[in-house]
């Protein structure tokens, strides 16, 4: 086994991986990662590892010090070992107070971080796209970091690639596009939207989100929890059954830190955002900034 520091998700930690397995896939899928996926060289008595690879029948325990995983030959050499050691790295992530959110975020050109929530398809890439070639800069596409800083929620840059579909070819695989003006460090987080972007909304529409409902904290409960499960990553890779072992890195601190982020969230301007389509949505959001 070596050792080695391992940097992403804007944190970094130890790793112990088996001297054959080969990462040139795993580095390679670092741009798709908030924070990139980078290994540097260190030391074997720097420390206890927070993350153990070994080679076998896939699966996953953790003590509280360690996650150790085990993992298919044919899954520790491929781009899968970026995305199950970004999983492990939750635990680590959460305990320095950052979390992996499903969202996409921007700054606004007065340099306001904005986090847009949404189901998969509710519009946010194509308004990200359209607001970025309004002035904003992106702050990362599907995948954002945030976390509770002393002036309360900030959002670190996240994944710096979007997918975008070609409308010509709706079943074809969406390809990456890099994402330019892309931010740089963390910014202090001001306004919250969940969106919807549909052309059956025959309206748009801006509304205070504030109180915010039971099912709403039940949703900000999930997103903000769904890393610390590892459900994203199954084990035993994309290839295989989509499917994995439940991860067992949660704790109940860690849980009641995030219910502590949601209620600083909700200190921010947290409103729902309806439209029949992205430039609608993109004027909505740009009204309200100017």
């Amino acid at each position: 086994m070596t050792v080695h520091r391992l940097v992403t998700g804007h944190v970094s930690a130890l790793l112990m991986l088996p001297e054959e397995v080969d990462t040139t896939a795993a580095q390679a899928a670092g741009r798709m990662l908030p924070g990139g996926w980078t290994l540097e060289e260190a030391e074997a008595a720097a420390g206890p590892a927070a993350v153990e690879i070994s080679l076998g029948a896939a699966g996953v325990t953790a003590d509280t010090r360690t996650v150790h995983v085990r993992l298919p030959g044919t899954v520790s050499a491929a781009d899968t070992l970026a995305y199950i050691t970004y999983t492990a790295l939750e635990r680590v992530r959460q305990q320095q107070r950052k979390v992996t959110v499903h969202a996409t975020a921007l700054i606004t050109p007065s340099g306001r971080a904005v986090l847009l929530l949404g189901a998969k398809g509710a519009g946010k890439t194509s308004t990200a796209l359209t607001l970025a070639e309004r002035g904003w800069t992106h702050a990362g596409d599907d995948l954002v970091v945030i976390g509770d800083s002393r002036d309360g929620p900030a959002v670190w840059p996240g994944k710096p690639t979007a997918a975008v579909r070609d409308f010509a070819r709706p079943l074809a695989p969406k390809p990456q596009r890099a994402l330019e003006p892309f931010s740089s460090g963390p910014v202090p987080l001001a306004w919250v939207v969940r969106m919807a972007v549909h052309p059956t909304l025959t309206t748009a529409s801006l509304t205070d989100a504030a109180p915010l409902s039971v099912n709403e904290q039940l949703r900000l409960h999930e997103n903000l929890g769904r890393y610390i499960s590892g459900l994203p990553t199954p084990v035993s890779g994309v290839a295989g059954v989509p499917y994995g072992p439940v991860w067992p890195l949660d704790t109940p601190t860690l849980a009641r830190w995030r219910s502590y982020l949601i209620s600083r969230l909700t200190g921010c301007r947290f409103d729902y955002l309806y439209a029949p389509d992205h430039e609608t949505a993109a004027d909505l959001l740009t009204k309200e900034t100017a």
